[in-house]
């Protein structure tokens, strides 16, 4: 018998003064059974940093050919893909060429910085794919905020995030390895 996922809610309030955008969210995120609750918790923060009314979590895990989330226009062509951790190139180039917009989200310390030196002259070449390092102190103090009802609080400002729970805060930014072109 296979595993289910794990179904945890969250409602997210996000205010990005960089952008700007400002939004409140009711998420259903399905914690896929071999993921923890670190990587769920970066899966939130890239929502909360690409936040849009049409970005949506995707199958992730359980579909190799979907992002971990994705925003498509009206037409279904995918105009934001995200991904999180480390993509070989295969995956980058396919993912930029189908969407307009491809922002990755890699957190997982010493073996994120080989993966990132590996492929950075590749990644260097797709003009429309911004990658970010999230810190792994940022991501275990994340990972302690995980619960199967979250009330969370995003703040982005000059690059700075603040979340916050009832009980809880956690500060970070996010290392920019590439931005895309504009």
């Amino acid at each position: 018998m296979a595993l289910k996922s794990t179904i945890f809610k969250a409602e997210l309030s996000i205010s990005d003064m960089d952008r700007p955008y400002y939004g409140s969210h009711a998420l259903t995120i399905a914690r896929h059974p071999s993921e923890n609750d670190a990587r769920m918790m970066v899966r939130v923060l890239a929502f909360a940093c690409e936040a849009s009314e049409t970005l949506a979590f995707t199958r992730g895990l359980d579909e190799p050919d979907e992002p971990d989330l994705w925003d498509k226009d009206l037409t279904g062509e995918i105009v934001h893909w995200i991904d999180l951790g480390q993509p070989d190139e295969t995956r980058l180039k396919r993912a930029a060429a189908r969407a307009r917009r491809v922002t990755v989200f890699t957190y997982q310390g010493a073996s994120a910085r080989e993966w990132w030196k590996s492929i950075a002259g590749k990644a260097g070449k797709l003009r429309n794919v911004t990658i970010y390092n999230v810190h792994d102190d940022a991501v275990e103090a994340l990972a302690g905020m995980a619960e199967r009802a979250m009330r969370l609080t995003v703040t982005i400002q000059d690059g700075e995030i603040w979340v916050s729970s009832d009980d809880r805060n956690v500060q970070l930014t996010l290392d920019a390895l590439q931005r895309a072109d504009a």
